[in-house]
């Protein structure tokens, strides 16, 4: 333990893993977590709590991180929480591999390479997110609309081509949902949404183990909670058990606060797991340590990080914005200042609308969204710049994809 470690009461313990503190004596008493007791009080460090966890089998990990109360999550949610942070620093390689759909630039894919998948194609419309995923991945990308069958046929062969005979592990996908809407009680889709049929055909003929589907935390919101409930029946009709919740990026290691909704699927009589979060909020990645030494580093159009020319005027305007407000009322989602002492906020680029930069009075650059996302400093975007700015706005942060990833291999090992 180290001197300058942070210690923890009982009671800090308990609240973190969602246990009565009678439970985390218990677990003192038998010396399975170790503590350093001090005039009566017993104070344990985050290296013995993660040497704790780490030391469980992943049953009682799951049961140790329950969230009993669903204080986090929807009241309905039924979630398998699973500790990841014995594999975090150096996953172990395996023979699980992956495939991604609506891959853009490819974050899903990145963060499932580093927990130790073999990722086989990814298959998206957007052509110069297509040159970036071509650029920083050796496996194939099928550039193409989903929605024609020759596409659709094209990437099943490659990622069959590639199994040779073998299941796919897991298929992904960040799918659209603007296609839903009611006619009557009954929900219906329009043509909008045919995507998100092609993506549940293309899951119906692949047939791979698992299933990993990302969107935004509000298509919890709509249509009333009509939408997910559809997403989950028609996910349970291809044969598989399929649970679901909200994810903070900021949780796994990502400089910033970007909730996604995950759902997590399987048809091999495994539990759906999700990973449990491997930071408390006071632990999150600051924006000022994810990329306060870029102010020092001059343009480099090679390295994605070239600034933009403002007029003296709108420095004026942009040094004026409070960290995490928005520079005009009617956009309070976009034109936001970033916080430099915490997290990140969520990480757009809306019809030009990307992030101000806390100190400096600009939008903060490709490499700084790019830092921000968790996106390493060898991942190079392709395209205008206008263009790499969608791509990382749009992707999934490799390090949550990642911590996804890992959840899933405890859970084949359950």
């Amino acid at each position: 333990m180290s001197k300058d470690e942070t210690l923890y009461r009982i009671k800090e313990i308990a609240d973190r893993l969602n246990q009565s503190q009678k439970v985390i004596r218990k677990h003192i008493f038998a010396g399975s977590l170790i503590s350093d007791k001090k005039a009566g009080v017993h104070y344990i460090s985050e290296s013995h709590l993660q040497e704790f966890i780490g030391s469980l089998n992943a049953v009682e990990v799951i049961d140790l991180l329950a969230d009993p109360d669903n204080s986090k999550t929807k009241k309905n949610d039924h979630i398998n929480w699973v500790g990841i942070s014995k594999e975090w620093e150096s996953p172990s390689r395996s023979t699980y591999t992956s495939a991604d759909l609506f891959c853009g630039a490819g974050g899903m894919a990145y963060g499932f390479q580093m927990a130790g998948f073999k990722p086989l194609c990814g298959l998206d419309y957007f052509r110069e997110a297509g040159d970036t995923y071509k650029r920083n991945f050796k496996h194939p990308h099928i550039l193409g609309d989903i929605t024609e069958e020759s596409v659709k046929q094209k990437f099943i062969e490659t990622v069959e081509q590639q199994l040779k005979g073998k299941r796919l592990t897991v298929l992904s996908g960040g799918f659209p949902c603007q296609g839903f809407s009611m006619s009557g009680s009954r929900i219906v889709e329009d043509k909008r949404n045919s995507l998100y049929k092609d993506m549940l055909d293309i899951i119906d003929r692949l047939q791979p183990e698992w299933i990993v589907a990302e969107n935004v935390k509000g298509l919890r919101s709509m249509l009333k909670g009509k939408v997910e409930e559809k997403i989950l029946e028609d996910i349970r009709a291809l044969g598989y058990k399929v649970n679901v919740t909200v994810l903070n990026a900021a949780d796994y290691h990502v400089p910033q606060k970007r909730e996604r909704i995950i759902f997590i699927a399987n048809k091999i009589d495994k539990l759906n797991c999700h990973p449990a979060p491997l930071l408390q909020p006071s632990e999150y990645v600051t924006t000022k340590a994810a990329i306060a030494d870029l102010i020092s580093v001059s343009n480099d159009k090679s390295f994605n990080h070239v600034r933009a020319k403002h007029s003296p005027k709108m420095k004026l305007r942009l040094a004026a914005v409070a960290e995490g407000d928005s520079l005009y009322d009617n956009y309070s989602d976009s034109w936001k200042k970033c916080p430099w002492d915490a997290a990140s906020c969520t990480i757009k680029e809306n019809h030009g609308g990307v992030n101000i930069h806390p100190i400096e009075p600009r939008v903060i650059t490709v490499r700084e969204m790019a830092r921000l996302q968790s996106f390493p400093d060898d991942f190079i975007f392709e395209g205008s710049k206008s263009k790499q700015m969608v791509q990382i706005g749009n992707a999934v942060p490799p390090l949550l994809s990642k911590a996804i990833g890992l959840a899933i291999k405890v859970a084949m090992k359950m």
